[in-house]
């Protein structure tokens, strides 16, 4: 089973696991609409490559009628939202980037 995520996973899992790809679906990315049901996607492990076989066309059709999900207001779902960095800049919050352990 292969299994192809937007989200963050920590722990282990079996089998083959392709995570953090971006940009993410919450952003409107194209796993926003691209992969349904009978889509299919086509992943080399040695070319480090996954391709979602649909057309750009019908890509753009799909993302035309997309509502991105509603953004929390509070909490730490707020602050995840807003300030986690994409997969290709860390996963991080934005605001700790850079930072270094402080000098006692």
């Amino acid at each position: 089973m292969v299994r192809i995520s937007d989200a963050r996973m920590s722990g282990t899992a079996y089998g083959t696991i392709v995570l953090h790809t971006a940009p993410e679906a919450a952003v409107g990315g194209p796993l926003a609409v691209g992969a349904q049901r009978r889509s299919r996607i086509a992943l080399s492990v040695s070319r480090k490559r996954l391709d979602l076989l649909v057309d750009d066309s019908e890509i753009k059709r799909r993302l035309m009628s997309w509502t991105p999900p509603a953004k929390p207001t509070r909490g730490y779902a707020a602050l995840y939202r807003n300030s986690v960095l994409q997969a290709p800049a860390g996963c991080d919050f934005d605001f700790l980037v850079g930072r270094r352990a402080e000098s006692r």
